[in-house]
Protein backbone atom coordinates (compact mmCIF):
# COMPACT_ATOMS: atom_id res chain seq x y z
CA UNK A 1 0.00 0.00 0.00
CA UNK A 2 3.01 2.30 0.47
CA UNK A 3 3.67 2.04 -3.25
CA UNK A 4 0.11 3.03 -4.06
CA UNK A 5 0.22 6.02 -1.71
CA UNK A 6 3.53 7.12 -3.21
CA UNK A 7 2.20 6.88 -6.74
CA UNK A 8 -0.95 8.77 -5.81
CA UNK A 9 1.15 11.47 -4.16
CA UNK A 10 3.25 11.90 -7.30
CA UNK A 11 0.13 11.94 -9.44
CA UNK A 12 -1.49 14.57 -7.23
CA UNK A 13 1.58 16.80 -7.56
CA UNK A 14 1.38 16.42 -11.33
CA UNK A 15 -2.31 17.30 -11.33
CA UNK A 16 -1.64 20.38 -9.22
CA UNK A 17 1.00 21.56 -11.63
CA UNK A 18 -1.33 20.80 -14.52
CA UNK A 19 -3.95 23.14 -13.10
CA UNK A 20 -6.49 20.53 -12.03
CA UNK A 21 -8.85 21.67 -9.27
CA UNK A 22 -9.10 20.01 -5.88
CA UNK A 23 -12.47 18.36 -6.54
CA UNK A 24 -11.30 16.85 -9.83
CA UNK A 25 -8.04 15.74 -8.24
CA UNK A 26 -9.97 13.89 -5.55
CA UNK A 27 -12.11 12.14 -8.16
CA UNK A 28 -9.13 11.18 -10.29
CA UNK A 29 -7.22 9.94 -7.25
CA UNK A 30 -10.15 7.81 -6.09
CA UNK A 31 -10.50 6.18 -9.50
CA UNK A 32 -6.76 5.64 -9.80
CA UNK A 33 -6.57 4.14 -6.32
CA UNK A 34 -9.22 1.56 -7.27
CA UNK A 35 -7.27 0.61 -10.40
CA UNK A 36 -3.99 0.33 -8.50
CA UNK A 37 -5.58 -1.77 -5.76
CA UNK A 38 -7.12 -4.05 -8.37
CA UNK A 39 -3.72 -4.51 -9.96
CA UNK A 40 -2.17 -5.30 -6.58
CA UNK A 41 -4.94 -7.79 -5.72
CA UNK A 42 -4.31 -9.58 -9.00
CA UNK A 43 -0.69 -10.06 -7.96
CA UNK A 44 0.72 -7.39 -10.26
CA UNK A 45 2.90 -4.40 -9.55
CA UNK A 46 0.84 -1.17 -9.33
CA UNK A 47 3.81 0.79 -10.66
CA UNK A 48 3.70 -1.20 -13.91
CA UNK A 49 0.14 0.01 -14.51
CA UNK A 50 1.39 3.60 -14.57
CA UNK A 51 4.82 3.08 -16.05
CA UNK A 52 7.97 5.03 -15.38
CA UNK A 53 6.51 8.47 -16.09
CA UNK A 54 3.99 9.05 -13.31
CA UNK A 55 3.52 12.75 -14.14
CA UNK A 56 2.88 12.02 -17.81
CA UNK A 57 0.42 9.27 -16.93
CA UNK A 58 -1.42 11.62 -14.55
CA UNK A 59 -1.69 14.34 -17.20
CA UNK A 60 -3.00 11.88 -19.79
CA UNK A 61 -5.52 10.61 -17.26
CA UNK A 62 -6.73 14.17 -16.64
CA UNK A 63 -7.02 14.83 -20.37
CA UNK A 64 -8.98 11.62 -20.94
CA UNK A 65 -11.33 12.53 -18.08
CA UNK A 66 -11.91 15.95 -19.65
CA UNK A 67 -11.34 17.88 -16.43
CA UNK A 68 -11.14 21.66 -16.54
CA UNK A 69 -7.65 23.01 -16.08
CA UNK A 70 -6.58 26.47 -15.01
CA UNK A 71 -2.87 27.25 -15.17
CA UNK A 72 -1.47 29.43 -12.44
CA UNK A 73 1.37 31.10 -14.39
CA UNK A 74 2.53 32.62 -11.12
CA UNK A 75 5.90 33.62 -12.55
CA UNK A 76 4.38 35.61 -15.40
CA UNK A 77 1.78 37.25 -13.17
CA UNK A 78 4.24 38.24 -10.44
CA UNK A 79 6.88 39.38 -12.93
CA UNK A 80 4.39 41.54 -14.81
CA UNK A 81 3.13 43.03 -11.54
CA UNK A 82 6.66 43.94 -10.46
CA UNK A 83 7.40 45.59 -13.80
CA UNK A 84 4.20 47.60 -13.49
CA UNK A 85 5.09 48.50 -9.90
CA UNK A 86 8.53 49.78 -10.93
CA UNK A 87 7.02 51.89 -13.71
CA UNK A 88 4.43 53.13 -11.23
CA UNK A 89 7.19 54.02 -8.77
CA UNK A 90 8.88 56.18 -11.41
CA UNK A 91 5.59 57.92 -12.19
CA UNK A 92 4.77 58.30 -8.49
CA UNK A 93 8.16 59.81 -7.79
CA UNK A 94 7.57 62.30 -10.58
CA UNK A 95 4.18 63.23 -9.16
CA UNK A 96 5.66 63.62 -5.69
CA UNK A 97 8.44 65.82 -7.01
CA UNK A 98 5.88 67.98 -8.80
CA UNK A 99 3.67 68.29 -5.71
CA UNK A 100 6.49 68.76 -3.19
CA UNK A 101 6.94 72.53 -3.71
CA UNK A 102 3.20 73.05 -3.24
CA UNK A 103 3.18 71.29 0.13
CA UNK A 104 6.32 73.08 1.25
CA UNK A 105 4.65 76.37 0.41
CA UNK A 106 1.53 75.40 2.35
CA UNK A 107 3.52 74.34 5.38
CA UNK A 108 5.55 77.55 5.31
CA UNK A 109 2.37 79.61 5.66
CA UNK A 110 2.07 79.69 9.45
CA UNK A 111 -1.38 81.10 9.93
CA UNK A 112 -3.36 80.89 6.76
CA UNK A 113 -3.36 77.09 6.40
CA UNK A 114 -2.40 74.61 9.08
CA UNK A 115 -1.24 71.38 7.42
CA UNK A 116 -0.97 68.50 9.92
CA UNK A 117 2.29 66.60 9.79
CA UNK A 118 0.28 63.36 9.50
CA UNK A 119 -1.23 64.66 6.26
CA UNK A 120 2.17 65.55 4.90
CA UNK A 121 3.52 62.10 5.71
CA UNK A 122 0.43 60.42 4.25
CA UNK A 123 0.82 62.34 1.02
CA UNK A 124 4.57 61.75 0.87
CA UNK A 125 4.15 57.98 1.17
CA UNK A 126 0.61 57.53 -0.08
CA UNK A 127 1.00 59.24 -3.44
CA UNK A 128 3.79 57.05 -4.81
CA UNK A 129 2.36 54.02 -3.02
CA UNK A 130 -1.01 54.40 -4.71
CA UNK A 131 0.59 54.82 -8.12
CA UNK A 132 2.82 51.78 -7.53
CA UNK A 133 -0.19 49.64 -6.62
CA UNK A 134 -2.15 50.92 -9.60
CA UNK A 135 0.80 50.22 -11.89
CA UNK A 136 0.99 46.61 -10.73
CA UNK A 137 -2.74 46.02 -11.16
CA UNK A 138 -3.01 47.74 -14.53
CA UNK A 139 0.03 45.90 -15.89
CA UNK A 140 -1.39 42.51 -14.95
CA UNK A 141 -4.86 43.34 -16.21
CA UNK A 142 -3.73 44.69 -19.58
CA UNK A 143 -0.60 42.68 -20.43
CA UNK A 144 -1.99 39.29 -19.37
CA UNK A 145 -5.57 39.69 -20.48
CA UNK A 146 -5.47 36.33 -22.26
CA UNK A 147 -4.77 34.35 -19.08
CA UNK A 148 -7.77 32.65 -17.49
CA UNK A 149 -9.23 34.34 -14.41
CA UNK A 150 -6.92 37.34 -14.83
CA UNK A 151 -9.74 39.79 -14.24
CA UNK A 152 -10.51 38.13 -10.93
CA UNK A 153 -6.79 38.20 -10.11
CA UNK A 154 -6.52 41.90 -10.87
CA UNK A 155 -9.61 42.62 -8.77
CA UNK A 156 -8.11 40.83 -5.78
CA UNK A 157 -4.79 42.58 -6.38
CA UNK A 158 -6.51 45.94 -6.13
CA UNK A 159 -7.28 45.04 -2.51
CA UNK A 160 -4.29 42.95 -1.46
CA UNK A 161 -1.50 45.04 -2.97
CA UNK A 162 -2.52 48.26 -1.13
CA UNK A 163 -2.90 46.25 2.08
CA UNK A 164 0.59 44.86 1.58
CA UNK A 165 1.84 48.41 1.02
CA UNK A 166 0.23 49.59 4.25
CA UNK A 167 1.84 46.72 6.14
CA UNK A 168 5.32 47.00 4.62
CA UNK A 169 5.59 50.81 4.82
CA UNK A 170 6.11 51.10 8.60
CA UNK A 171 8.44 48.10 8.47
CA UNK A 172 10.52 49.75 5.78
CA UNK A 173 10.51 53.09 7.61
CA UNK A 174 11.56 51.32 10.81
CA UNK A 175 14.42 49.63 8.98
CA UNK A 176 15.48 52.97 7.53
CA UNK A 177 15.37 54.54 11.00
CA UNK A 178 17.40 51.66 12.44
CA UNK A 179 20.09 52.28 9.82
CA UNK A 180 20.01 56.03 10.49
CA UNK A 181 18.44 56.55 7.06
CA UNK A 182 21.61 55.38 5.40
CA UNK A 183 21.93 55.73 1.64
CA UNK A 184 24.40 52.87 1.41
CA UNK A 185 23.63 50.68 -1.62
CA UNK A 186 23.08 47.60 0.53
CA UNK A 187 20.56 49.42 2.71
CA UNK A 188 18.68 50.97 -0.21
CA UNK A 189 18.57 47.65 -2.07
CA UNK A 190 17.24 45.94 1.05
CA UNK A 191 14.46 48.51 1.36
CA UNK A 192 13.56 48.08 -2.32
CA UNK A 193 13.58 44.30 -1.93
CA UNK A 194 11.23 44.56 1.06
CA UNK A 195 8.71 46.58 -0.92
CA UNK A 196 8.93 44.43 -4.04
CA UNK A 197 8.68 41.30 -1.91
CA UNK A 198 5.45 42.58 -0.37
CA UNK A 199 4.02 43.32 -3.81
CA UNK A 200 5.09 39.93 -5.14
CA UNK A 201 3.56 38.14 -2.15
CA UNK A 202 0.28 40.01 -2.46
CA UNK A 203 0.16 39.30 -6.21
CA UNK A 204 0.84 35.59 -5.74
CA UNK A 205 -1.83 35.40 -3.05
CA UNK A 206 -4.32 37.20 -5.29
CA UNK A 207 -3.60 34.76 -8.10
CA UNK A 208 -3.94 31.76 -5.80
CA UNK A 209 -7.25 32.98 -4.36
CA UNK A 210 -8.64 33.77 -7.80
CA UNK A 211 -7.83 30.30 -9.09
CA UNK A 212 -9.26 28.72 -5.96
CA UNK A 213 -12.52 30.62 -6.45
CA UNK A 214 -12.64 29.61 -10.10
CA UNK A 215 -12.04 25.94 -9.34
CA UNK A 216 -14.60 25.96 -6.55
CA UNK A 217 -17.17 27.55 -8.85
CA UNK A 218 -16.39 25.02 -11.56
CA UNK A 219 -16.77 22.12 -9.14
CA UNK A 220 -20.06 23.38 -7.71
CA UNK A 221 -23.25 22.16 -9.39
CA UNK A 222 -25.19 24.85 -11.20
CA UNK A 223 -28.92 24.91 -10.59
CA UNK A 224 -29.70 25.59 -14.21
CA UNK A 225 -27.94 22.40 -15.27
CA UNK A 226 -29.98 20.23 -12.92
CA UNK A 227 -33.36 21.85 -13.33
CA UNK A 228 -35.93 19.55 -14.91
CA UNK A 229 -37.40 21.09 -18.00
CA UNK A 230 -41.16 20.90 -18.39
CA UNK A 231 -42.42 18.48 -20.99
Amino acid sequence: MDTIDRLLGEADQAWRGYGVGSADRATLAADLRLDLRAAANDGGDPAQLIGGDVAGFARRLADEAGVRRVRGDYGRVVGTALIGAVLGAVLGYGLLEAAYPVFVHLIDIPRSIDVPIQLAVAVAYGTPGAVVAAGAVVAVRTRLRALPEIRRTARLMSVLVPVAGIVITPITVGFAWATDYSLAPSVVLTEIAMVLGAIAGATALARRLSLREARTAAASPHPETTRVKPA
